[in-house]
Protein backbone atom coordinates (compact mmCIF):
# COMPACT_ATOMS: atom_id res chain seq x y z
CA UNK A 1 0.00 0.00 0.00
CA UNK A 2 2.42 2.65 0.65
CA UNK A 3 4.20 1.94 -3.27
CA UNK A 4 0.32 2.92 -4.22
CA UNK A 5 0.31 6.33 -2.21
CA UNK A 6 3.90 7.40 -3.82
CA UNK A 7 2.77 6.95 -7.82
CA UNK A 8 -0.53 9.23 -7.02
CA UNK A 9 1.34 11.60 -5.71
CA UNK A 10 3.97 11.66 -8.84
CA UNK A 11 0.87 11.82 -10.78
CA UNK A 12 -0.29 14.82 -9.14
CA UNK A 13 3.04 16.62 -9.04
CA UNK A 14 3.20 15.88 -12.72
CA UNK A 15 1.35 19.08 -14.83
CA UNK A 16 2.83 21.28 -11.86
CA UNK A 17 6.38 20.24 -13.10
CA UNK A 18 6.16 20.06 -16.88
CA UNK A 19 5.08 23.22 -17.21
CA UNK A 20 7.80 25.37 -15.72
CA UNK A 21 10.23 22.56 -16.68
CA UNK A 22 9.43 23.18 -20.52
CA UNK A 23 9.41 26.92 -20.35
CA UNK A 24 13.04 26.22 -19.24
CA UNK A 25 13.92 24.03 -21.90
CA UNK A 26 13.10 26.61 -23.91
CA UNK A 27 14.79 29.48 -22.11
CA UNK A 28 17.77 27.61 -22.61
CA UNK A 29 17.56 26.60 -26.09
CA UNK A 30 17.12 30.37 -27.09
CA UNK A 31 19.98 31.46 -25.26
CA UNK A 32 21.98 28.82 -26.87
CA UNK A 33 21.14 30.06 -29.85
CA UNK A 34 21.85 33.72 -29.57
CA UNK A 35 25.22 32.57 -27.87
CA UNK A 36 26.04 30.47 -31.44
CA UNK A 37 25.05 33.67 -33.03
CA UNK A 38 27.10 36.00 -31.85
CA UNK A 39 30.30 33.93 -32.04
CA UNK A 40 33.30 35.69 -29.77
CA UNK A 41 36.41 34.61 -31.21
CA UNK A 42 35.14 32.46 -34.66
CA UNK A 43 35.02 34.07 -37.81
CA UNK A 44 31.72 35.83 -38.63
CA UNK A 45 30.32 33.81 -42.12
CA UNK A 46 30.16 35.36 -45.04
CA UNK A 47 26.43 36.91 -45.07
CA UNK A 48 27.07 38.08 -41.85
CA UNK A 49 30.07 40.31 -43.14
CA UNK A 50 28.59 41.46 -46.27
CA UNK A 51 25.63 42.79 -44.11
CA UNK A 52 27.80 44.41 -41.91
CA UNK A 53 29.65 46.23 -44.62
CA UNK A 54 26.39 47.36 -46.06
CA UNK A 55 25.56 48.75 -42.74
CA UNK A 56 28.56 50.44 -42.82
CA UNK A 57 28.28 51.87 -46.53
CA UNK A 58 25.19 53.30 -45.28
CA UNK A 59 26.17 55.00 -42.37
CA UNK A 60 29.04 56.63 -44.29
CA UNK A 61 27.24 57.84 -46.48
CA UNK A 62 24.47 59.37 -44.43
CA UNK A 63 27.27 61.43 -42.93
CA UNK A 64 28.05 63.03 -45.69
CA UNK A 65 26.94 66.35 -45.49
CA UNK A 66 24.49 67.48 -47.93
CA UNK A 67 25.88 69.92 -50.28
CA UNK A 68 23.44 73.58 -50.45
CA UNK A 69 22.65 74.59 -53.70
CA UNK A 70 23.50 77.69 -54.44
CA UNK A 71 20.16 80.37 -54.01
CA UNK A 72 18.24 81.62 -56.97
CA UNK A 73 17.01 85.23 -57.08
CA UNK A 74 14.38 86.92 -59.64
CA UNK A 75 13.67 90.42 -60.12
CA UNK A 76 10.51 91.67 -59.59
CA UNK A 77 9.13 93.98 -63.16
CA UNK A 78 5.80 95.83 -63.72
CA UNK A 79 2.71 94.07 -63.05
CA UNK A 80 4.28 90.63 -61.33
CA UNK A 81 2.73 89.20 -58.53
CA UNK A 82 3.97 86.14 -56.15
CA UNK A 83 1.82 83.87 -58.02
CA UNK A 84 3.78 84.63 -61.18
CA UNK A 85 7.21 85.14 -60.03
CA UNK A 86 6.11 81.39 -58.21
CA UNK A 87 4.91 79.83 -61.46
CA UNK A 88 7.54 81.24 -63.63
CA UNK A 89 10.35 79.44 -61.67
CA UNK A 90 8.50 75.93 -60.59
CA UNK A 91 8.03 76.95 -57.06
CA UNK A 92 5.15 78.16 -54.84
CA UNK A 93 4.18 81.49 -53.17
CA UNK A 94 4.33 79.22 -49.36
CA UNK A 95 8.19 79.01 -50.58
CA UNK A 96 8.67 82.17 -51.37
CA UNK A 97 7.37 83.72 -48.32
CA UNK A 98 9.72 81.09 -46.10
CA UNK A 99 12.40 82.36 -48.13
CA UNK A 100 12.11 85.83 -47.87
CA UNK A 101 10.70 86.30 -43.88
CA UNK A 102 9.40 89.41 -43.80
CA UNK A 103 8.51 89.72 -47.06
CA UNK A 104 4.80 91.55 -48.01
CA UNK A 105 3.73 90.20 -50.86
CA UNK A 106 1.13 93.12 -51.18
CA UNK A 107 3.56 95.36 -51.60
CA UNK A 108 6.35 94.41 -54.16
CA UNK A 109 8.42 96.79 -55.69
CA UNK A 110 9.97 97.03 -59.42
CA UNK A 111 13.50 95.86 -59.28
CA UNK A 112 13.00 94.20 -55.49
CA UNK A 113 15.44 90.81 -55.81
CA UNK A 114 13.17 88.33 -54.05
CA UNK A 115 14.61 84.57 -53.69
CA UNK A 116 12.76 81.96 -55.16
CA UNK A 117 15.17 78.96 -54.36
Amino acid sequence: MVGVGVVDLDRRWIPRIAAPAAFLAGVTVAVLLVRAGMGGDEAAPAAQTSIATTATAKTTTAKKPAKKPKPVYAEVEAGDTLDQIAAEHDTTVERILELNPGLDPTALQIGQRIRVG
